[in-house]
Order: C-alpha cells, then structure tokens, then sequence
C-alpha cells in the first residue's frame, strides 16, 4: 500500500537501515541525517513558505506526529523522527509520503 494513504500507529518501531532504504527509495530527495529523515523545499516567499508550513502542520495534527521545521523567507526544512523510537519508523516515512503529496 502507498506510503502516503497509510496513517500513523502508536509504538511504531524502528526501522533497519535495509527497511529505511527501501522506505526511502520511494521518498525522492529525503535523507538520514543522524537519526531523522529531512528534505528541504524552496518557495517563491514567505506566504508560499508558511502556506506550506500550515499544510504540514495539518498533515502533523492528524497523524499526532510532529516534525521538526526549521522556516526561512523563501524555503523550509522539514526533519521526521520517533524520538520515543529513538530514530526512524515507519511513521516518519508515512508523514515525509504526506509532505511529498502536499508539495506536488
């Protein structure tokens, strides 16, 4: 089933890098980085930028995960992790497949 039609389930655990990679192999542009998974996404400006940013935070609220962001004028970072997890899970991967549908 499609990444981004799946939701979030509690004590989600965490993937092996062998699982990772095949999550990430369907997620264009995500990376691990430590222990989270981000992507950056550029705007024409700020509006666009923070029009994306609520989007996300939709996607964060009804999937109760939440990433970390970091917002600039005209682009956005946004970084999944399962801190209870203590890296990446299959929640993070489903939320990043979310991101991808909101920014085609």
């Amino acid at each position: 089933r499609a990444l981004a039609a799946q939701h979030c389930r509690p004590g989600a655990p965490l993937l092996t890098s062998d699982k990772l990679r095949e999550q990430l192999a369907c997620l264009p542009g995500w990376t691990p980085t430590g222990n989270r998974i981000e992507k950056g996404y550029g705007f024409a400006d700020y509006h666009r930028t923070i029009a994306f940013v609520n989007a996300v935070a939709s996607v964060a609220h009804a999937e109760d995960h939440h990433p970390d962001m970091v917002v600039h004028y005209d682009r956005c970072t946004i970084a999944w992790s399962t801190h209870s997890a203590g890296g990446v899970t299959l929640n993070d991967c489903i939320c990043a497949a979310k991101v991808e549908a909101l920014a085609a």
